[in-house]
């Protein structure tokens, strides 16, 4: 969408939440950890890094490990309203870092033990952090959102260009 080239390249790094961090801080290391190290491996080229953690109640609830743990954190966003934090970081050549944050407001109508039940058959919630993902089914659940869609989904995109545009990367 901003007219760059790019690829992409998973970062090999520890993404635990240490003792005592904040959802808020957490995904603002981990965003900045994934940017460093791919920047290490491309260090003439500029890195973004990301990270998205879903909030609720100040625990960050991660990524399912299996379907009970998925059941259970719908069952928990159910009727409910938690927040989503995407990171990013910028890291450019000669150590340039540059970061940003945005939170979203998301509420879910009431999830049915059905509606749980094939949305974890389907197997869309097992590699996200809440166990859904707005852009798929999940999506005709939400009862409101205020903030970022694309935040939501995991890049925020007016945040992502602000960061772009502070770099000279786009006008």
């Amino acid at each position: 969408m901003f007219g760059l080239k790019f690829v992409v390249q998973p970062a090999d790094i520890d993404e635990r939440r240490l003792e005592d961090e904040s959802a808020r801080e957490h995904v603002g290391r981990v965003a900045l950890d994934k940017a460093r190290a791919v920047a290490q491996v491309h260090s003439d080229a500029w890195v973004l890094g990301s990270d998205t953690a879903v909030v609720l109640e100040n625990e960050s609830l991660g990524k399912p490990v299996d379907s009970g743990h998925a059941a259970a954190m719908l069952r928990a966003l159910s009727g409910r309203a938690h927040e989503v934090m995407s990171a990013m970081a910028l890291v450019g050549p000669e150590g340039a870092e540059l970061q940003a944050l945005n939170v979203t407001r998301v509420e879910f109508g009431e999830l049915s033990r059905d509606w749980i039940d094939a949305y974890i058959e389907s197997g869309d919630p097992m590699d996200k952090a809440g166990a859904y993902g707005i852009q798929n089914q999940a999506g005709t659940r939400i009862r409101r959102i205020d903030g970022s869609y694309s935040g939501v989904v995991g890049l925020p995109l007016y945040e992502t260009g602000e960061l772009l545009r502070a770099a000279g990367l786009i006008a």
